[in-house]
């Protein structure tokens, strides 16, 4: 096997209220472990093992596949790589620090400026996806991928989107069982959960 299925560094209990236990164990070992299983499956039959998931997603047009493979991979290697940095910002009871909250006041006008903005686009998103923060030329920016877009993928223009160091899983499925159709809560949850403390490390 190429990839395994990360351990989370919390139960899957740890989140609630606010993402709940049921959702989360659905989510990291149905919906993760089915894409590395997919990802696995094209790449032992390329007899490709040792390689990071930035390296894979960044180089996919050299892969000697068919135009089908190259995209069931790019989903699937992308829903890895996406998923493996969800698990690693979510912590309850953290906050932002002096340093976090002078870089985002600088850029965005404060922290709640920030989240309202950060809310906005993600409830204007349609379809599945993710919306990141991401540190790019010495700022942040709000970007939006479809799907499992990686964002070691470049997009149409082919311009590098950034280094994440805040991302939101908008599927369905990261919410549905506890929020239903009321997709603004879960976003307005999130904040609730977010490792403020790995927010600062990225960044830095």
């Amino acid at each position: 096997m190429v990839y395994t299925l990360p351990k989370l560094s919390y139960s899957y209990s740890d989140l609630e209220p606010f993402f709940d236990k049921k959702t989360m164990e659905i989510h990291h070992t149905k919906h993760h472990q089915n894409y590395i299983n997919n990802t696995n499956l094209i790449l032992n039959k390329i007899n490709i093992k040792n390689i990071k998931i930035e390296n894979l997603l960044s180089n996919l047009d050299n892969l000697s596949i068919s135009v089908s493979e190259r995209k069931f991979l790019k989903n699937n290697a992308g829903g890895h790589a996406n998923h493996c940095f969800f698990w690693k910002i979510l912590k309850k009871n953290t906050k932002p620090n002096s340093i976090i909250k002078n870089v985002f006041t600088k850029i965005f006008g404060s922290i709640d400026q920030f989240k309202k903005k950060f809310e906005q686009q993600a409830l204007a998103f349609f379809g599945s996806g993710w919306i990141w923060v991401v540190k790019k030329n010495n700022s942040l920016e709000i970007v939006t991928t479809k799907n499992q877009d990686s964002l070691f993928i470049n997009k149409e223009n082919c311009s590098f989107l950034g280094y994440p160091i805040i991302g939101l899983d908008l599927w369905e499925h990261a919410y549905y069982l506890k929020y239903q159709n009321q997709k603004a809560l879960y976003i307005e949850a999130f904040w609730n959960i977010l490792n403020w403390d790995k927010v600062l490390e990225l960044f830095e």
